[in-house]
């Protein structure tokens, strides 16, 4: 699972993205596929979770990774270029960021 610190070397990614209420399902059910059959396998993948909001329009996915350089060789993997063509398919459009985490806070 993610662990989120500022004393953690790790690469984080955050990916939203956009679509509407009829393709949120679609898409998020896409999503936990890649994620179980594949990207949870590839060297440096340390956890995720995947976030919708209330309106269904929007899904936030949030991962970690070991090394910048092990998400970027998953990105551009065959099997996840497949994927990523089908996830466009399903929504208006996305766009992963990579992250160092600036602060936390505790309640």
């Amino acid at each position: 699972m993610p662990t989120i610190s500022r004393d953690t070397a790790v690469q984080t990614v955050i990916t939203t993205f956009e679509m509407t209420p009829g393709t949120c399902q679609d898409l998020l059910d896409e999503l936990r596929d890649a994620y179980e059959n594949f990207i949870r396998h590839q060297p440096g993948f340390l956890g995720a979770g995947l976030h919708v909001n209330d309106a269904h329009t929007r899904i936030a996915n949030y991962s970690q990774w070991a090394r910048r350089e092990d998400f970027l060789a998953m990105l551009r993997s065959q099997e996840m270029r497949d994927r990523t063509r089908r996830f466009s398919e399903l929504c208006r459009g996305f766009e992963p960021v990579m992250y160092d985490v600036a602060d936390t806070f505790g309640g």
